[in-house]
């Protein structure tokens, strides 16, 4: 085996590279296909009690929260959420980095950066919370943690629409333009909806009217979606790069710590060793014996 100094580069490399477009995809697909999992089998196997309302109306759509909540169903989500949850921690730091990088000399782009990254941060928390606490188990629990879920996606995807248009002020990029395009779109859509699902949520729980609550488990199935689809949008801003997308700055440093590893000092001892083609060049008789006039 190779034995290399400390601090070498070989102990410095990556050990595996992967694509962003691919992680982007496997994270989104992670949730999508647990969410479709859950509410498929809760359709098929526990219906009565996945669409039960506290009034007893006729329901035809079980809720996000009754699908996850019910077994198999909850240990599916939790195993889809558990791996998701980390590639977003990612993606929330590689987002950070991209906006200091961009607006490096611009200090309210920069709060604003910052506060998208907790607001990131505060999402994910959210999501986790409300998936490991079951509305079964602790209802208030639960609910807090929807309620964080939700308030941090919205203003976390406005922010990023902000962030976003002032990109797009000065881009030529045709893959920049195309997601500031698309992240506006899905943040109204995401908006509207969230607001009508608040709007049916309300009207049952004060007239418990019949098929109302379907009404908002579709309309609550369409803001998570369109919540995934906002993340995807990470496909044309990191499209070229490698999993996790650092600074270019860091890059730099990187290239410049190579070179010092394979240079080290000028023309140290065994530089002919370690670079073939370097000839050392022996003096003459004369020039041996002669003393320098001059240095």
């Amino acid at each position: 085996m190779q034995q290399v100094p400390y601090g070498s580069v070989d102990r410095d490399k990556p050990l595996i590279r992967v694509p962003f477009t691919r992680l982007a995809v496997i994270t989104v697909c992670l949730p999508l296909l647990g969410l479709i999992a859950c509410v498929v089998l809760a359709m098929l196997y526990h219906y009565n009690d996945a669409t039960y309302t506290h009034c007893q109306v006729a329901n035809y759509l079980p809720s996000i929260s009754a699908a996850i909540s019910l077994t198999p169903e909850r240990y599916i989500w939790r195993f889809s959420i558990g791996l998701h949850s980390a590639p977003r921690f990612l993606v929330a730091a590689a987002y950070l980095s991209f906006y200091r990088g961009r607006f490096s000399r611009r200090l309210m782009e920069q709060l604003l950066s910052a506060l998208t990254f907790l607001l990131a941060l505060s999402e994910n928390v959210g999501l986790l919370l409300l998936t490991y606490v079951s509305s079964t188990e602790t209802y208030s629990v639960h609910k807090s943690g929807f309620i964080l879920f939700i308030g941090s996606s919205l203003f976390h995807m406005m922010c990023t629409c902000k962030l976003w248009s002032m990109i797009a002020k000065y881009s030529v990029s045709a893959e920049e333009m195309m997601s500031y395009r698309q992240k506006s779109r899905l943040f109204l859509f995401n908006l509207f909806f969230c607001l009508l699902a608040a709007y049916f949520y309300r009207r049952h729980n004060t007239y418990c009217e019949t098929g109302i609550y379907t009404l908002f488990a579709l309309c609550e199935y369409l803001v998570v979606l369109s919540n995934m689809a906002f993340h995807m949008t990470a496909y044309w801003d990191f499209g070229g790069s490698e999993a996790p997308p650092w600074s270019a700055e860091e890059e730099k440093n990187e290239e410049l710590n190579v070179a010092q590893c394979m240079l080290g000092p000028l023309f140290p001892e065994g530089t002919a060793r370690q670079f073939p083609h370097h000839k050392e060049v022996k003096p003459t008789s004369s020039q041996a014996t002669t003393p320098s006039s001059h240095i």
